[in-house]
């Protein structure tokens, strides 16, 4: 064979790498409205960026008659390109070979991608469609997958990882992307879960759909696994291009930051009145969100989740950002076990990532009942707490309204070494609220009054003389717990020339191997 004709050889299978399980499986993969891999890394990166590996990659297993059949890649494919301009290393299931199912060549190409990733200090993007582990292959397929985990481990909290779910994803296939920072997941498509519906009704009797099981809205908005969903795989790539904006590279680097166009002096009028006059009444605390952060764009993370709390990603004065806020329009802001566990994962990230942290504050509570302390609310509610003191990253809190009891502490507070403490007039911080605090004080005192009137009065003074002493953030300021009682329409600026001074910010945590987390 002359060169010209070697040459002629590797551009034909090239050729034929790239057509996958072939052409009927491609189009078959069109029909479910799922593109292919490699349709998917185009739309992800930059054009033209994308360099491969191991597209020659093929099978070693000669079990079940599955020598006969063999494909180019192997089910996966691999390389990195820039998003952006900035590198990331990739990996996408090809459900066209063998239904995307993990062989020990696959994991190996991914485990090859991983390391690289690591070495580069770049982000690793994991497009999962696979039907699970390829059966044929036994032991070796699960070492596989224990091979990737380790990896998942190893990176965690050094480089940004990202798992979109295109298709299925079950039995121990689940746990990588459980292991990454951020799962987004499409509707119809895309399902998350340990074991099947035909298991499910074998073990337990329950009759259940592959939807209602481990669909994306159960995982966005019940179990919280999916911290992003999409309606379809376009609008998902987007958003997972529009996450890593706000991402660096690895834990080594600052964030990215980005040209501010959105005057800093801004003044948000309409921040000045939007706390009503009655406390108990709800507001939306996206509205003093967009009237901070730049241009009002806020990319929110858990949006469906454990709603009572806000988590997400913004740009102040140009400045990658994480934000933590409570939720007043949603079971009035109150924490429970999901929302303090949903905003302690945010706070990690935000941390291992050199992302500062803005804390917007109102909040009643604690969710009482015996429900909330069978499920934990103490452990969940010491993760928010342990993870924000654990926090070194520059941290400004704003309190809003209410910062009532144990819930104002674990949200930022000055003890939890918050670098600045501000709040609005409108704050009221104190170990519980007006009505709930005279029952306790004075309890014994309005029990004596027998005139139905008289002991109204009573209540009404009493209550009056607590909100003018404690519902206010003054007493804590005057202790020097609040740095400062800022106008409200001023905030956006006060918040910026914080985060300016914090930009030098030095704290070490003690030397140790790792913090015991009370997971």
């Amino acid at each position: 064979m002359d060169n010209q004709q070697k040459v002629k050889t590797l551009i034909n299978l090239r050729v034929q790498a790239k057509m996958g399980g072939g052409q009927k499986r491609i189009a078959s993969q069109h029909a479910k409205g799922k593109f292919t891999a490699r349709e998917r890394i185009e739309m992800l990166l930059d054009a033209g960026s994308f360099e491969e590996f191991d597209m020659f990659v093929m099978h070693r297993c000669y079990n079940f008659g599955l020598e006969k059949e063999k494909y180019l890649g192997d089910g996966v494919i691999t390389g990195h390109g820039t998003i952006n301009g900035r590198t990331v290393f990739v990996y996408a299931q090809d459900f066209t070979v063998f239904g995307g199912s993990l062989s020990e060549t696959m994991a190996q190409k991914i485990c090859k991608v991983m390391d690289m990733a690591m070495k580069m200090g770049a982000p690793v993007i994991g497009i999962n469609d696979s039907g699970g582990a390829r059966i044929q292959e036994g032991v070796t397929s699960l070492a596989g997958y224990a091979e990737i985990f380790q990896r998942n481990i190893m990176a965690s909290g050094v480089i940004p990882q990202i798992s979109a779910i295109f298709g299925p994803c079950a039995g121990g296939a689940v746990y990588s992307p459980a292991l990454t920072d951020f799962i987004l997941m499409t509707e119809q498509n895309s399902y998350l879960f340990v074991t099947g519906p035909k298991v499910v009704k074998s073990v337990t009797g329950e009759d259940i759909s592959t939807e209602d099981l481990g669909g994306a809205d159960i995982h966005a908005r019940k179990s919280g696994v999916a911290h992003f969903r999409s309606a379809d795989e376009q609008s998902g790539i987007l958003k997972i291009r529009d996450l890593m904006s706000y991402l660096p590279q690895n834990n080594l680097e600052e964030p990215p930051y980005e040209e501010c166009t959105d005057p800093i002096d801004r003044l948000e009028d309409e921040l000045n009145s939007i706390i009503p006059d009655n406390p108990n009444m709800p507001y939306d605390m996206k509205r003093v969100i967009n009237g901070i952060v730049d241009n009002q764009e806020f990319l929110e993370v858990h949006a469906d989740y454990a709603r009572n709390i806000i988590v997400g990603f913004a740009r102040i004065n140009g400045a990658s950002t994480g934000i933590v806020a409570n939720q007043p329009s949603f079971l009035a802001g109150v924490l429970d076990c999901d929302s303090a566990r949903k905003a302690a994962r945010f706070v990690r990230f935000c941390d291992a990532f050199n992302i500062p942290i803005l804390t917007l504050v109102d909040v009643p509570g604690f969710l009482p009942g015996s429900s909330q302390e069978y499920a934990g609310i103490i452990i969940h509610g010491a993760k928010l707490m342990f993870a924000y003191g654990e926090a070194t990253v520059p941290k400004v809190t704003v309190t809003i309204r209410k910062s009532y009891g144990g819930a104002h502490d674990v949200m930022s507070c000055k003890q939890l070494r918050g670098d600045f403490n501000y709040a609005w007039p409108t704050a009221e911080i104190a170990v519980m609220g007006a009505a709930g605090a005279i029952e306790v004080l004075e309890g014994r005192n309005i029990g004596a009054i027998t005139d139905p009137e008289e002991k109204a009065k009573y209540i009404d003074e009493k209550v009056n003389e607590y909100k003018n002493k404690f519902a206010n953030p003054y007493q804590a300021a005057a202790y020097g717990y609040i740095d400062d009682v800022i106008e409200p329409r001023n905030s956006r600026f006060r918040i910026i020339r914080a985060f300016q001074a914090l930009q030098t910010k030095k704290v070490v945590n003690p030397l140790k191997k790792h913090s015991n987390i009370p997971l």
